[in-house]
């Protein structure tokens, strides 16, 4: 299976303690998110840092740690769909994670609700994905 994840979901799996970051750790899929991603997280790294309770160092550790297991993608890698998604979502600012699913032909991990009013392609909730791989509801 292939995955889109969200900022939100790249936000949480900083946090080592988080649901998000266990299932990241055992469930055996490609990850894949927009490239600029990175700089949204170096916007809301103190929020990020507080959230997880991590040093600084740890914090660094942990980024490289999560940043080596997703592929990531320069909007010009799938910008041809950007039109689409933006007609297709509610919210403008998640159309590149749309249009990168379209792109690779992947799900998206997310919890915002406006990615499941979207027709495209499927979504996951982090309780979906639980429910999934582990077999339960949360």
């Amino acid at each position: 299976m292939k995955l889109v994840l969200d900022n939100n979901i790249f936000f949480s799996l900083m946090n080592p303690n988080s649901v998000a970051s266990y299932i990241f750790s055992t469930i055996d899929v490609e990850l894949f998110a927009p490239e600029y991603i990175k700089q949204e997280l170096e916007e809301h790294k103190e929020e990020c840092l507080f959230k997880s309770k991590l040093s600084e160092h740890e914090f660094g550790i942990r980024q490289t740690e999560v940043e080596e297991r997703i592929k990531f993608f320069k909007e010009s890698e799938y910008d041809e769909e950007l039109i689409k998604a933006i007609i297709n979502i509610s919210d403008p600012e998640d159309s590149p994670y749309l249009a990168l699913a379209l792109s690779i032909k992947s799900a998206i991990w997310s919890n915002d609700p406006h990615f499941t009013k979207q027709e495209l392609v499927k979504v996951f909730t982090t309780d979906e994905l639980i429910k999934l791989v582990f077999g339960y509801n949360i």
